[in-house]
């Protein structure tokens, strides 16, 4: 059975470049293993990735041994429910592709306030800032 996304259809590709997911698959998909639930897709904004370093979660700086390349605004990445959730408390959520985010990230967010920062990703979303 496919996975589903918050707005009950398939759930979507998330990203390939970099290459997105828990599994590193390009989905925001889940399972037991991923403790984090890395099921929202969001684009990333500056204050998004600033806001993700001053709370201990730098993803900006790569770490090539986990295959993870570090990220710059624009960029698509699955990133964890509760982290994506303290920054929409702390008011600077990144934009959500909820096509690409994964129902179970509604265990932990309110699907309004995915709503509230859904956008569609334009073919250069390096343009997109927060």
């Amino acid at each position: 059975m496919a996975e589903r996304n918050v707005l009950g259809g398939e759930l979507e590709p998330c990203g390939v470049d970099p290459l997105t997911g828990f599994y590193r698959d390009g989905c925001c998909n889940t399972g037991p293993e991923d403790l984090g639930s890395h099921t929202i897709c969001a684009v990333m904004t500056p204050e998004f990735l600033d806001h993700q370093r001053r709370i201990g979660n730098n993803l900006v700086t790569p770490m090539p041994a986990y295959g993870f390349p570090g990220l710059v605004p624009g960029d698509r990445w699955c990133v964890t429910a509760i982290n994506w959730l303290r920054a929409h408390q702390d008011g600077v959520a990144a934009f959500v592709v909820l096509a690409s985010t994964h129902e179970r990230a509604l265990e932990l967010v309110p699907l309004a306030a995915l709503q509230a920062h859904a956008v569609d990703v334009p073919e250069d979303p390096g343009s997109l800032t927060g």
